[in-house]
Parts: structure tokens; sequence; C-alpha cells
């Protein structure tokens, strides 16, 4: 089931304003415009900032009167020292506002920034438990313009960002609602440079967010209906992005999907994200990466709480084979076309990871939104699962 449609360009207010479609960088300034930002403080990451997009971006930004400046000193997975940098390059640069220009990486620690430029309290007082939102200062929030690079991490439409403290390797999830991104420019050309394994691993990231969202048994149909089609979309267009990075439509459907899977997760993760982030702390594993290995491992955990969801997928999928049984198949299909490893151990995650990664799984917030009830025990076999390849 393939739809066919007469653009691949929109303008979106869902969940928040969004420009989409080939070639749509070119209103980046106007997008600072309306936000009523005149000195972006442009925040991309050690790989994007030789590129010619992000000279092209800042060239843009100049021609038209904005005093832009640009910070790229952040790691794959954004710690705190990231974030301290970024705040005295934005106070140093008397800047108003953040763009946020790249993958997941970038758009963390660049919304981190934003965030933090105008709080008097330490970041991790306002990491996502209970309330702990409500102790910032929402005047002090500078607004946010996002520019993905990657389809996978959603993060252009999300409430929060992913920063690891250095102090016990965790990573924490700050949260505030006016951490999302004011307006959104999602240009599938700018993913056009993506090499395969990338492509691969950050479409399975966004796979993961629908798929984990689907299963979640937090109530939220909105959410629920999002998360259907945007696995259908990683079904129909993954392989083709991988394959052939410079399909435009291909890209742009992945796109999309990213976006829908970080919409989605608003009803909930799970498991999935719970082991994953502990391997990146631990062991420097990519975030999409991680998830797409630990994927088949946790469905089959999940079973019993999940067959009728994912039989109800199945069917939307057009499976061949309609079964849980034949899901997993696909998954595991899926991953190796694309070139997934099939357990954590070729991706540097030992059984010597266990003991730790297991506790930190169960403190990870993803864990709440897991359909089955977790325990160090149960995430002790999961993780020596993956890491042996037996699909239990």
């Amino acid at each position: 089931m393939i739809d066919t449609y007469p653009s691949l360009a929109g303008n979106w207010n869902f969940p928040t304003k969004m420009r989409f479609g080939a070639g749509r960088i070119k209103e980046l300034a106007e997008a600072c415009g309306t936000a009523g930002i005149e000195r972006p403080l442009l925040v991309t990451d050690p790989g994007l900032k030789p590129m010619p997009m992000i000279a092209e971006a800042l060239a843009l930004l100049e021609k038209n009167g904005l005093a832009a400046a640009l910070f790229a000193d952040v790691h794959p997975n954004p710690v705190s020292a990231d974030v301290d940098a970024g705040l005295k390059a934005f106070s140093r640069g008397k800047h108003d506002g953040v763009i946020v220009f790249g993958g997941g990486s970038a758009m963390d620690a660049g919304k981190a920034v934003a965030f933090m430029s105008g709080q008097t309290r330490p970041m991790w007082d306002y990491e996502d438990r209970e309330d702990w939102w409500t102790r910032a200062d929402p005047k002090g929030i500078a607004p946010v313009i996002a520019v993905p690079t990657t389809a996978g991490t959603g993060s252009e439409v999300g409430r929060a960002a992913v920063i690891t403290d250095e102090s016990d390797h965790t990573k924490k999830i700050i949260f505030h609602p006016k951490m999302m991104p004011v307006d959104v420019i999602c240009d599938p050309e700018l993913t056009l440079g993506l090499p395969p394994h990338i492509t691969a691993a950050t479409g399975m990231d966004a796979l993961s967010h629908n798929l984990e969202a689907w299963c979640s048994s937090f109530w939220h149909p909105l959410a629920q209906g999002v998360a259907l089609e945007g696995m259908r979309l990683c079904k129909e267009w993954l392989p083709e992005a991988t394959k052939h990075g410079s399909n435009v439509e291909a890209r742009a459907f992945m796109m999309a999907a990213s976006s829908m899977g970080a919409t989605a997760f608003q009803k909930g993760l799970g498991s999935m994200h719970a082991m994953s982030h502990p391997c990146s702390s631990l062991r420097s594993t990519h975030h999409g990466l991680t998830n797409a290995v630990v994927m088949p491992y946790v469905l089959m955990h999940n079973r019993e709480a999940i067959e009728e969801k994912i039989v109800a997928a199945a069917n939307y999928l057009a499976l061949k084979d309609r079964s849980f049984n034949g899901f997993i198949d696909w998954v595991l299909a899926l991953r190796e076309e694309v070139g997934i490893p099939h357990t954590l151990k070729q991706i540097g995650v030992d059984i010597d990871v266990i003991p730790e990664a297991a506790a930190m799984a169960l403190e990870d917030p993803c864990t709440g939104g897991n359909p089955l009830p977790m325990s160090v025990p149960i995430y002790e076999t999961l993780y020596a699962n993956a890491i042996e390849g037996r699909l239990a």
C-alpha cells in the first residue's frame, strides 16, 4: 500500500509550526524573523561544521541582516560540558535565540542551551521527573528554530533534551513544554549526503519511536494513529533511502516518519530506549543503531502484553505473515537488508556492561512506558540475550 501525493511539501502546525519540503532551507531567515530572533546562535556538530550547508545557512542569515554565530563543540552523545560551553557562547554573542541544525546531538545540545539561557538553577534540577519542569522560568527560555539533517531522532518536534551527566555516566532527560522548537524546517535535500549506515541507523530509530509508542499501554489515541502510519512509512521507504540515498522522495517520507515518531512517543516509549541509553553512556554506541539491535529482543520479551497490537500492526503494514512471529521476521529481515548487526556484542557492548547497564536501564524514565513491569534481573537477561544473540 503506497499512496501517491501531488506534492511532498506542506505547512503544518502539528505539534509545532513546520515547513516541510525540498529547498525550504531558504526560509531560515524568515523563520527567525517570525520567531523574533535577531541574533541567532547556530548549534551544530563537528561533523557538519565544515559542510557547505552550514556555510550557506550562515551566509543566508547574514544576507538578511541577522547577527549569527556558530557553535559546534558537541559530542555525539551530548554531555553537560557541551551545554555549559554553548551557554558561554550564547552569552558572549548576546544571542536571543538558537538554531539547532543537524541530528540528535546538535538538537539536544542546542535545545538545552536555549532552555538554560535564562535559568538560575542547575540543569539537573529540571530533569523529567514528577513536576520538576515547573521549577523553570518560562520567560528565560530562548526560542528555537529546528533544522534536522537526519531522519530518525525527531527531536525537532520534542519538548526535551537528552544530556549525559558525566558524574555518573547516565543519560538524563531535561524537559519543559517550551523547549519545543517554535518553527521547524524539514528539507529532505539536507539529508541527501547521509551515508547508508547512518541512514539505516537513524531510520531504525524512527521505527523504534513509532513502534514503542504503538506498544505503550498509556492512553493517547492521537499518538496511536500517528505511530501506525509512521511504521508504514519506515517499512516502505527506509530500504529505498538506504540503498538510493539521492532519492528525494524516499528521504522526504523518512523525514516525515522521523517527526511522526517523536510526535507519537508523547504516548510513551519503553525498554528499547531504556536499554539503549546506558549503552550510549557507557560504551558510546550510536543511539539509533542500539535501538535497532535490541528491538527484536524487547519485542519478544513483551510478547504477552503486545501480541494483539503487533498483529494489528502487521495487518496495517500488509505483511505476508500477519502474526506476531511474522512481524518479528519482518523486523529481522529489515535489519539485515539495511545492514544492522544482530547483537550488541557486534557494536562494542559485552557482558561486562550488564550489571551497571541493567541498573541504569531500570532507572531510565523510558522504563515506565514498557508494556510489562521490569526489574534488574529481567534487564540482565535481556542484555545477555541481545549480546549473545538469543531470541527466546
